[in-house]
């Protein structure tokens, strides 16, 4: 009989072990995952809630303990549905893990910037590399994620929030500005609203150091079949040669920090 060659490509049923409420729009979900070699921040799953499919970004890898953790906002009826009805003991199916992630191997000093629950894509860097400078940002102290469980790791985190309820007053960009004037950073990574990532991408050009950001596209499939998540100009396949791109192939993407297509494909400018 002749294999598929997608027939691994179907979802792995994994039962709840632990929720987290992060605030009152986002919840991590934990459950039990083989954590293997080829896993790294920055990837993504396809998670399925027995009715719908949806990519999300993989907020938890212990190896440790072979966990894996996912972070979901309310945002619509596939997240809705995981924040109010999703709990420990009831199970979700588990595609993946897909796409590119982080590679910060060659780096000295590491300045990582997340935006919202965009640092869900950031958060296993601290337990992969001991060299990362975070700075976590939100509207508000409220809407601050994983804030207690950095603490509990020893993790220093640069608190920034836009209305001056918590750490830095103003937007991440401003306060990324003043630590890379300051220090002796190799690169930068991150992951937010795509208004701020192409502001990081300006900075990185304006310090002249290198810089690794995480994008969002709409997906459909995960595979790079349905070429749903191509960007302008290049063709690239978020879910295949990103999530993560770097400095090189950021400069080539015309659409970036200015529109992105929605599910029928047509033009959304930020």
């Amino acid at each position: 009989m002749i294999k598929n060659v997608y027939d691994d490509e179907v979802p792995k049923v994994v039962t709840i072990q632990e929720t987290i409420i992060e605030t009152p729009t986002v919840k991590t979900f934990v459950f039990p995952f083989e954590i293997t070699e080829d896993i790294h921040p920055g990837q993504f799953v396809m998670v399925w809630d027995l009715t719908n499919e949806k990519p999300m970004t993989i907020s938890i890898i212990d190896r440790e303990n072979n966990l894996m953790g996912i972070t979901v906002r309310k945002a619509g009826p596939f997240t809705n549905n995981m924040y109010d009805n999703v709990d420990v003991g009831d199970k979700i199916g588990i595609r993946g893990p897909y796409g590119h992630g982080y590679d910060l191997s060659d780096y000295k000093k590491v300045l990582a910037v997340g935006g919202g629950s965009g640092i869900a894509s950031l958060a296993p860097l601290l337990s992969f590399y001991d060299n990362v400078e975070l700075i976590s940002a939100a509207s508000t102290k409220d809407e601050l994620v994983f804030v207690d469980r950095f603490k509990k790791e020893g993790i220093s985190v640069h608190e920034c929030t836009d209305d001056g309820s918590c750490g830095f007053c103003g937007f991440s960009t401003q306060l990324a500005e003043e630590m890379l004037a300051e220090g002796d950073y190799d690169i930068i990574v991150g992951c937010g609203p795509e208004i701020m990532s192409y502001k990081l991408l300006e900075l990185s050009e304006k310090y002249d150091v290198d810089c690794q950001l995480a994008l969002d596209r709409y997906m459909k499939c995960g595979l790079g079949i349905c070429g749903q998540c191509c960007i302008d100009d290049t063709g690239y396949r978020v879910c295949v040669e990103g999530p993560v791109f770097d400095k090189e192939q950021l400069s080539q993407l015309s659409e970036f920090g200015k529109y992105r297509r929605d599910a029928a494909g047509s033009i959304v400018k930020y």
